[in-house]
């Protein structure tokens, strides 16, 4: 990847290899699924003026370690009231962030990924306005923060016990973990 760097027409640019390109991709692919997963299925009684305004979420937190932190509680220690915020806010929390996962797939589209093409060669040139560098930025928070979820990071003490221990497949999650921490660290490094 070359890091992101602003243009002087205010946009701001990456290059990302055609791996690296498809491993965004697939990562933001599986998070709007599990996003849109959870709200298959109400959890709450109806209440029909809310079902008419969308706000008919489920009252339960959700049972997926990585769902629970990217959906979390607002109230820890009062479960009814969690509840009710999470009935009202929660559809809206998870369209928003099915939103920003979606803006890496199509600024990774329109800078030359194909995802039906995989064995292509030519590197892709992602350019983000304003708005799009924070649905980027908020989207790798979220990759990270699933990813963290999963192999069990809390702390930088915990990716590196990771990386040295026996298990290939967390040694290469930590490693995605990190790169993703990188491609965030020089975009906000742009926007700074």
């Amino acid at each position: 990847m070359t890091p992101f760097r602003r243009r002087r027409r205010g946009k701001i640019l990456a290059v990302f290899e055609p791996g690296e390109a498809a491993l965004l991709a697939n990562l933001a692919r599986q998070l709007v699924e599990l996003l849109r997963d959870r709200h298959g299925e109400a959890v709450a009684d109806a209440d029909p003026l809310a079902a008419q305004l969308g706000l008919n979420g489920p009252s339960l937190p959700p049972e997926d370690p990585v769902l629970r932190r990217l959906l979390p509680d607002a109230y820890h220690d009062d479960a009814e009231e969690s509840g009710e915020f999470r009935r009202y806010s929660e559809q809206a929390l998870t369209a928003a962030k099915v939103g920003n996962a979606e803006a890496v797939i199509a600024a990774l589209i329109v800078g030359g990924f194909d995802p039906d093409e995989l064995g292509v060669a030519e590197p892709v040139e992602v350019e983000l306005g304003p708005e799009a560098a924070m649905s980027w930025l908020k989207s790798l928070t979220d990759l990270r923060l699933a990813i963290a979820v999963r192999v069990g990071i809390e702390d930088e003490d915990d990716a590196d016990l990771i990386v040295h221990s026996d298990d290939e497949q967390a040694v290469a999650m930590v490693e995605v973990y990190e790169w993703l921490g990188y491609v965030q660290e020089t975009l906000v490094a742009v926007l700074g």
